[in-house]
């Protein structure tokens, strides 16, 4: 990870303009949402394929692409594709918890990529593709952190190293939006890029 004294300088202001209306959902990439749901952000290497994971879930009333968890203020994808912002790229999902339990989500997070690649994802190398997870409410860091212990046994047995995934509170962080092109990007490019990286173990019920 880069050094804070190494960062990029990045922008004052966003130096780009996005949408707020979701290609496939046509709800606000924004907000405000119905009373009720809840957000999450979700790192699992590149954005394009996560966020369509993610769209096509009952209960998901909106998902956007972004950068999460670095230094520099307002970057560009090319900034943070040097390694030099110390972002990783992000999705913010917005759901409705009635529909789609954070647990299902989060078995989803788990078994659609490879959480003990560190900064890599398949042939998706540095550290903008690692795994990560920012929550926003105690009852989702409770059932991340049972997860993650509950996930980890299991690649355990099948010789997997340990989990690298980076948990913390969205609070302490700021999510820039990516450009208005990663929005929704399989949907507009559906013959796009899909990273498939993954263990092909499943996340076991927990209590």
């Amino acid at each position: 990870m880069v050094e804070p004294a190494d960062a990029l300088p990045g922008h004052r202001e966003p130096i780009f303009s996005v949408g707020d209306t979701h290609a496939v959902l046509g709800s606000s990439l924004t907000g405000p949402w119905a009373a009720g749901s809840e957000r999450i952000y979700l790192a699992m290497g590149c954005f394009w394929g996560a966020e369509e994971i993610y769209w096509r879930l009952p209960g998901v009333l909106s998902t956007s692409a972004g950068y999460l968890g670095g230094i520099s203020p307002n970057p560009t994808y090319e900034e943070v594709c040097t390694g030099r912002t110390g972002h990783t790229e992000a999705i913010s999902v917005t759901y409705d918890p009635a529909v789609l339990s954070t647990y299902e989500l989060l078995k989803v997070f788990w078994e659609n990529h490879d959480p003990t690649q560190g900064y890599q994802q398949g042939n998706d190398v540095g550290t903008q593709y690692r795994s990560a997870i920012f929550y926003t409410n105690d009852e989702q860091r409770d059932l991340i952190e049972r997860t993650r212990d509950a996930y980890a046994k299991v690649i355990s047995d099948r010789g997997y190293p340990a989990i690298t995934t980076q948990i913390g509170p969205a609070s302490e962080q700021v999510y820039y939006f990516a450009e208005d092109y990663h929005q929704q990007y399989l949907y507009k490019i559906p013959n796009g890029y899909r990273c498939h990286a993954n263990t092909g173990l499943a996340l076991p019920a927990i209590s």
